[in-house]
Parts: C-alpha cells; sequence; structure tokens
C-alpha cells in the first residue's frame, strides 16, 4: 500500500497553525517584568566594615605572582572579600548586607584596585536584593568613585555610582570602615 503525501495547502494549514500557537504561548509564559516602567532613582548611605586580619577577617589572600612581595602596593595579589554592609559606621550598628567579590591591586606605583563585587541585601526593604560594582578604587584618595554597573531583585537593570570615603583606617586592628553614599536608577 503507498502512502500519499500531504497536499502542500495541508502543509500550509498545520504550519500556520503550528505558529499561531507558538506565538500565543510565547506571549504568555516569556514575560520576566521586563516591559516598560518608569525609572526610579535610589540614594542609600551604607557603611563597608572590613576586617583585614585576625580569626574574624572579612579578606583573604587568595593567589599571589611571584614578585607581588617587591611592591608595597601588593601588586599582582588576588583578594575575596566578604565584608559587611551596615546602616552606620559604628560596630554595633545593623547588618543590611554583604560586599562579596574580588579585590586585586592593580597598580604597581599607587594604592589602586580593580574592585569586583555583588552589595547584597540581607535585611530590610532590598532584602534579597543585590547591587553590582565593577571598577577602579584609588584606596587613600580622600572621595573615590566607583560605577555600579548592574543590580539583581529591586535593582534590577541598576546603573549608578557609589561615592567612597573612608571613615575608619585603623592598622593596629585591621578594621577599615568606609562610608558608601550610593545614587542607583533602576525600574
Amino acid at each position: 500500500m503507498a502512502s500519499s503525501a500531504p497536499s502542500p495547502a495541508t502543509s500550509l494549514r498545520v504550519l500556520f497553525f503550528f505558529l499561531l500557537i507558538v506565538t500565543f504561548a510565547s506571549g504568555e509564559a516569556g514575560d520576566y517584568g521586563l516591559h516598560p516602567r518608569t525609572e526610579k532613582t535610589t540614594h542609600l548611605q551604607l557603611y563597608f566594615h572590613e576586617l583585614n586580619f585576625g580569626p574574624d577577617a572579612t579578606v583573604i589572600r587568595v593567589a599571589q605572582a611571584p614578585t607581588t612581595d617587591k611592591f608595597v602596593t601588593a601588586f599582582g595579589a588576588v583578594n575575596i572579600v566578604d565584608d559587611m554592609m551596615k546602616a552606620g559606621p559604628d560596630t554595633t550598628s545593623r547588618l543590611v548586607g554583604r560586599f562579596q567579590g574580588v579585590f586585586v591591586p592593580a597598580s604597581q606605583t599607587e594604592f589602586a584596585a580593580l574592585a569586583m563585587a555583588n552589595v547584597v541585601f540581607v535585611d530590610g526593604t532590598y532584602n534579597g536584593s543585590s547591587l553590582t560594582i565593577l571598577g577602579r578604587n584609588s584606596i587613600f584618595a580622600t572621595v573615590r568613585e566607583m560605577p555600579i554597573v548592574g543590580g539583581s531583585g529591586h535593582f534590577r537593570l541598576a546603573r549608578g555610582y557609589a561615592l567612597l570615603k573612608t571613615r575608619v583606617n585603623d592598622p593596629n586592628t585591621g578594621l577599615v570602615i568606609v562610608q558608601y553614599n550610593v545614587t542607583v536608577v533602576h525600574y
């Protein structure tokens, strides 16, 4: 028994209905909240608390070049950080997030580093959201600016900047506290 091939009209009908089903299905299932909405600007003041040494250190050197020790700037080292972001400069201030990422001294002659980190909020209005910071940090500049290149949750599609000012840098305890004045545009 010989089978007959479907007619061109039947093939076109099947193709049409298939495309129709795919179009409707993608309209329903593909909604991820990316519809045009009004942009908002959020201003935050956070305080970065870092412990450079001791049993509770929040920064750890994970690699270094053979020549790193030749440079007073620690050029060539790679550090992982899991610092506290608090609501205030006092060590007893409420924890609002974590500053988690990589800090790499990137200059042979000045104290400047490449910082790549997420500020992950763990409390309050922004709990579960994050901001992504990526850029050069001139550590001993009075005020420095870091770009905010993204975010998640409440800060989806974020962009902006953070102005940093060191409040405490205690070589005896290893405590560093930096004020972050953040301006971020998001949906």
